[in-house]
């Protein structure tokens, strides 16, 4: 055992100078962690179908920092391959993944069509997949045992909890993209490259826009959240930040629910 002096938090908690890819940057949970990991002096590259969306939102960060807009459809692999073709011509290297992009479907079981099926399974487990594979070569550049490349999965509590709702592909989805990240973090981690998942409770995003944007709705979702309330940029950016850290370096294979408490209640 050493006697090693330790870190300040300004180091410990450092990413500046860093690389990153955060898709569905355009807005939601994405423009969080992008808006975090900008301000924190990480050149960032947000992805996202809608071009216009992304180019604004990269024009709005860039006053931050470096944020850069590469639109593209990462549901499908010639989406990804053009994606990848036009980062790799920018860098060389790939310090930060965040696989955020993602879509829901509900629809009652007796109608709940095979088409929410393959939309949301491949958005949310076959897409991340895809492009953490095809980034592996720019993830592997800039890994080291001390400062590994890091993958982050954005899964959710609905694949940890039974959700409310009839979202039957969304929570699927989630509890497989989490395992994935389990998975994928055995296999990758003898080339100094950690993969974790982080899983949102509620959040403002398009997503919770049919709940959040009704007075009764939010009431209910914050009554029914042991913290009170639903989450703020600075909840999930932190964590974000935390595990492209030095001090989230020894971390890998990990679920970290982001939800005031509500995966705490799961029997």
């Amino acid at each position: 055992m050493t006697d090693a002096v330790p870190l300040p938090i300004a180091e410990l908690f450092n990413v500046s100078g860093k690389v990153a890819v955060v898709t569905g940057g355009s807005r939601g949970i994405g423009a969080m962690i992008a808006r975090g990991l900008v301000s924190n002096g990480v050149r960032t590259y947000i992805t996202a179908r809608k071009a216009q969306a992304c180019d604004e939102m990269a024009a709005e960060l860039s006053t931050l920092g470096e944020c850069f807009s590469i639109p593209a459809d990462l549901s499908t692999g010639a989406g990804i391959e053009a994606f990848v073709a036009q980062l790799t011509e920018r860098e060389d290297r790939i310090d930060i993944l965040v696989n955020n992009a993602g879509a829901a479907w509900g629809a009652p079981i007796d109608e709940f069509p095979e088409s929410g099926f393959d939309k949301v399974l491949s958005i949310n487990v076959k897409a991340p997949f895809l492009l953490t594979q095809a980034l592996l070569p720019q993830l592997r550049a800039s890994a080291t045992a001390e400062d590994p490349g890091r993958v982050i999965m954005i899964g959710s509590i609905d694949g940890i909890r039974v959700p409310v709702g009839d979202t039957f592909s969304y929570s699927a989805s989630k509890a497989g993209v989490q395992m994935m990240a389990r998975h994928l973090a055995k296999f990758v981690a003898p080339e100094h490259i950690t993969v974790n998942s982080i899983a949102p409770g509620p959040f403002e995003s398009k997503m919770m826009a049919y709940v959040l944007d009704d007075d009764a709705g939010r009431t209910m979702v914050e009554s029914t959240n042991p913290l009170g309330r639903i989450g703020s940029p600075e909840d999930v950016a932190g964590t974000v930040i935390y595990l492209s850290s030095r001090a989230g370096a020894y971390l890998t294979g990990a679920i970290i629910p982001v939800d005031g408490g509500i995966a705490s209640l799961v029997n």
